[in-house]
């Protein structure tokens, strides 16, 4: 059991809040402070382009084509210095394309 995206990303549970965790803490946000994930602090005040995917329900849903063009930029950048090896980066470049195409086809991405 886990998240499948369109483009071939797919995590567990577990895996894909650990990857979530970890752009969380690249942009200054420490995930289990947040509302959703067992904390307090309001996701109101945040304004970096990754929020779209950081604070979206872990078990499934969609993100807008308008998400996804705001989305996809922000996190190429933040897993660039990631090995090319790590598990979380190939599943961010698929998660990436699948961005891409939601785009290209004016359709949400569906995970």
């Amino acid at each position: 059991m886990g998240l499948n995206f369109k483009g071939g990303a797919r995590w567990s549970y577990s895996g894909f809040n650990r990857f979530r965790t970890k752009l969380a803490g690249q942009v200054g946000i420490t995930l289990d402070k947040m509302q959703g994930f067992g904390g307090k602090n309001s996701w109101d005040f945040e304004t970096d382009d990754i929020i779209p995917l950081l604070h979206h329900s872990g078990c499934g849903g969609e993100l807008t084509v308008k998400e996804c063009k705001k989305v996809w930029p922000r996190l190429k950048e933040l897993i660039e210095d990631w090995g090319s090896d790590n598990y979380d980066k190939i599943n961010a470049l698929r998660l990436i394309e699948g961005m891409k195409g939601a785009i290209k086809n004016s359709k949400p991405l569906r995970f």
